[in-house]
């Protein structure tokens, strides 16, 4: 079992998400939580609450690796310097304890869980849910984008040969994205997941106290 830590950095939300992935591409959540900073909170407070999050919930839940989100420029600067900040924070954590990081962008992830890279937040939420046979959504948002990068980053580890025969054993979703790596099917949903596959690279209800496996 792969064991994969991902990361949905922000400023006031924090998404933290754990899942370990078979190699027949099953997938199941460990654990996730939200860390939260309130916005009056001095700016270094709420960076060194976020890195002792993360830091925590590594060191608690052992991941093989980590994924976080690829910070991308948007029209509000104030909101993705919060998130390069929080995004940092969680690189260097991964690079303190040797472990190998993945970052992968929005449409990336949205391609592998949903096979659509111009999916929304509620579908990306019910997708996840159904990865990880949950009996509902994760929530908040940045809880399920947490989960999900965990999940992209464990199935782009693996190989084609290494999801099994049987189409049973798959998600649609996870069909397409086979089925896009392997080059085999030309269909909106494979032509989505193989346009996110060829994109650049880096070299259930949760709460704040977070889910467990099992919980």
């Amino acid at each position: 079992m792969l064991r994969v830590l991902g990361v949905d950095p922000g400023l006031t939300r924090c998404g933290v998400g754990i899942v370990e992935v078979a190699p027949n591409r099953r997938a199941r959540l460990v654990h996730v939580t939200v860390v939260r900073t309130p916005a009056d909170m001095a700016l270094e407070q709420r960076l060194l609450r976020i890195a002792e999050g993360i830091a925590a919930e590594i060191d608690e839940h052992a991941p093989d690796a980590v994924a976080v989100e690829r910070v991308f420029a948007q029209a509000n600067v104030r909101t993705v310097m919060g998130t390069a900040q929080a995004a940092g924070l969680a690189l260097h954590a991964a690079a303190a304890r040797r472990l190998p990081v993945g970052l992968h962008t929005p449409s990336e992830v949205k391609a592998a869980v949903t096979g659509y890279g111009n999916a929304d937040k509620r579908q990306v939420q019910t997708m996840i849910a159904r990865v990880l046979g949950l009996d509902e959504a994760p929530k908040p948002a940045d809880a399920a984008d947490a989960l999900a990068l965990a999940v992209c980053h464990a199935w782009r580890l693996g190989s084609p040969d290494a999801v099994g025969t049987r189409p049973t054993n798959l998600t649609p979703a996870q069909r397409a994205w086979r089925d896009a790596q392997g080059g085999t099917v030309d269909s909106p949903l494979a032509r989505a997941a193989a346009a996110a596959a060829r994109s650049p690279r880096g070299s259930s209800a949760p709460s704040v106290a977070g889910r467990r496996l099992g919980a």
